[in-house]
């Protein structure tokens, strides 16, 4: 039986890797560590199907090495001394370890020795941060390098040298329509070996024509995925229309039209789009009014792109709730709008000279910094001074809203100093 298309297309080289051009492009460390022939273990880190895989085995390909792989979950300890044993008599060997996060201590023991002697380059592979999830003894014998989620254009380019390489991709031509190419590259959201497959399937499903060529059109990929692509069109209005709809949902306290509109977007597979969205919410819609609301977004989301979905819709899922059930304020948002409008107009108008640089040769000929009061100084931490320029003095941009026990307290503050300053 065949392989896969995933397997098919693995790279036998550095030059054939798609993406992480941070780690393998011309002179960049992964890259120069292989032309040198000077290889060290490493831990390579980021979400599924972007290239861990892929790396390792252009390394021993661009290297002559023998490549092995070994999974920390699955894989015995007498497995991995059957790998040791042959590393021995091989002259060099690469080592996949995958999941290394899961190693458990007997396996850990038996592989540091063989990290130090450098019989085996290993090369271990997670979707958790190492610095977190990784024991520090490894991490004291390694290289960590975090890998860049693919690109729809790095997919498309994957795509596109898998339809043209008879000897690795398909030994017949595969005539596939630029909607179901745009759709695959959307639907799976960066992970490479889920694009593979996917292409994989909807070919491999489908009858040849009389020529002995496949047509593949976007009916057959979306029935293929089982998704639609009116919901994966990122450059569409049917795409942007959601995004809009989530947002509108969650401004308005709606919590099951704001889960409904997430759900369109995860199902669409696009965790960019939503985690990029999402973060606008938390700051320009919720604000001040519950500034935890934000900490928790913004830490939910990191984590949401580390995990990838399925899993990552559970954390947005909690997001979706706290900001859609939050107080709401864009006061904060709009005071910058007001602020801006007012630059626009004015231009950069002169800094007070009690505010500039007083530190550099000659600033206090030029009177920088002169007369400046230290608020520290004085018993409350405040001192009357003037801060805008001169033009602008009696701006009030800030207009804090009543929402929040937070927002409440920053205008009550905001009051007293008005007052102190009159």
């Amino acid at each position: 039986m065949q392989n896969n298309l995933a397997l098919r297309m693995r790279p036998k080289t550095i030059d054939q890797v798609i993406g992480q051009q941070h780690l393998v492009g011309q002179g960049k460390i992964i890259r120069r560590m292989v032309e040198a022939n000077m290889l060290s273990s490493m831990i390579l880190y980021g979400p599924p199907g972007i290239g861990k895989t892929s790396i390792a085995s252009a390394i021993a390909g661009t290297t002559k090495y023998a490549f092995r792989t070994f999974n920390a979950t699955t894989d015995s300890k007498k497995r991995l001394q059957e790998i040791a044993e042959e590393a021995k008599f091989s002259g060099g060997l690469v080592l996949l370890l995958d999941e290394i996060h899961r190693l458990d201590k007997t396996k850990q023991d038996f592989l540091l020795p063989l990290l130090e002697n450098g019989n085996i380059s290993m090369i271990g592979a997670t979707t958790e941060n190492p610095f977190f999830s990784v024991t520090p003894a490894i991490r004291s014998r390694v290289q960590i390098f975090e890998l860049e989620p693919l690109s729809n254009e790095d997919v498309k380019k994957a795509i596109s040298t898998a339809l043209s390489d008879k000897e690795r991709g398909f030994d017949f031509e595969v005539k596939l329509d630029d909607k179901a190419l745009d759709f695959i590259a959307t639907a799976t959201n960066g992970d490479l070996r889920s694009a593979f497959n996917s292409l994989d399937l909807a070919v491999m499903s489908t009858q040849a024509d009389q020529d002995g060529s496949r047509h593949i059109s976007l009916d057959i990929v979306e029935n293929s995925l089982q998704r639609s692509y009116i919901t994966m069109d990122k450059d569409g209005d049917g795409h942007y229309d959601v995004l809009s709809a989530l947002q509108k949902s969650i401004r308005g306290s709606d919590v099951n039209a704001s889960l409904h509109y997430a759900a369109r977007l995860i199902e669409a597979g696009d965790l960019p789009s939503l985690a990029r969205r999402l973060t606008v919410i938390a700051y320009e819609d919720i604000g001040l009014a519950n500034p935890e609301a934000q900490i928790h977004t913004v830490t939910a989301l990191e984590a949401a792109k580390q995990i990838g979905f399925p899993e990552a819709r559970i954390l947005i899922a909690n997001v979706v709730i706290d900001l859609a059930l939050s107080p709401k304020s864009n006061s904060a948002y709009e005071a910058m709008d007001k602020a801006i409008a007012d630059l626009h107009k004015s231009g950069n108008l002169p800094i007070p000279r009690h505010l500039r640089d007083g530190h550099y040769a000659g600033s206090k000929e030029l009177g920088n910094a002169q007369d400046y009061k230290y608020p520290h100084a004085y018993p409350e931490k405040w001192v009357k001074q003037q801060y805008l320029p001169d033009k602008l003095v009696g701006k009030n941009y800030f207009q804090p809203n009543e929402t929040g026990k937070y927002e409440r307290a920053l205008g009550a503050n905001k009051d007293r100093i008005d007052k102190l300053s009159q």
